[in-house]
């Protein structure tokens, strides 16, 4: 298994991943509250590409997962209740988690998780910021088994999907 940062060849299977998870969240065997066609979609790959803090999570050859790991905050993180108040320089992000149905059960998730934490400390960033959106209960028990603290569920439009309850869960890294 090796996480790294994504090239264009791993669009496709970026969105081949993208797409199963929908995929499982219609069969109703998953709840991410993401909807098919808005978010996560192909552009969504593609534009953290073109910034370049999408990573993909790789087991001989096959993209399994990706993750998109960077110090964007979403604009309703602003005046979010956190118990950290640092700077935004200290602030690394992960967003669109995504691991491969196919996948599941495999600690993947928490694989990346971890590699996330070992990129922010890398890059100077003790806090730690996650969203998801209230309905996904497996990524916030996976989370909170993580050690990561939810501050605050906000209602917002979240990358196009209308009247989401999103939960905003931070970390800090001492």
């Amino acid at each position: 298994m090796n996480i790294r940062k994504a090239t264009a060849e791993d669009i496709p299977s970026v969105a081949r991943v993208y797409e199963e998870i929908h995929d499982a969240e219609a069969a109703g065997l998953s709840t991410t509250g993401w909807l098919r066609g808005i978010y996560p979609v192909r552009t969504t790959a593609e534009a953290a590409l073109e910034r370049g803090d999408l990573f993909v999570l790789e087991e001989d050859g096959t993209i399994l997962g990706a993750g998109i790991i960077n110090q964007l905050q979403v604009d309703v993180y602003e005046g979010a209740p956190w118990e950290h108040a640092a700077a935004d320089d200290e602030v690394c992000v992960l967003h669109t988690l995504v691991i491969s149905p196919k996948a599941a059960g495999r600690g993947l998730g928490k694989q990346f998780i971890a590699y996330y934490e070992t990129y922010a400390r890398d890059h100077s960033c003790p806090e730690l910021r996650i969203d998801t959106n209230v309905k996904n209960i497996r990524a916030r028990r996976i989370y909170e088994k993580l050690g990561y603290r939810e501050i605050a569920v906000v209602p917002t439009v979240f990358n196009g999907i209308p009247d989401v309850q999103l939960v905003l869960l931070e970390k800090w890294l001492s």
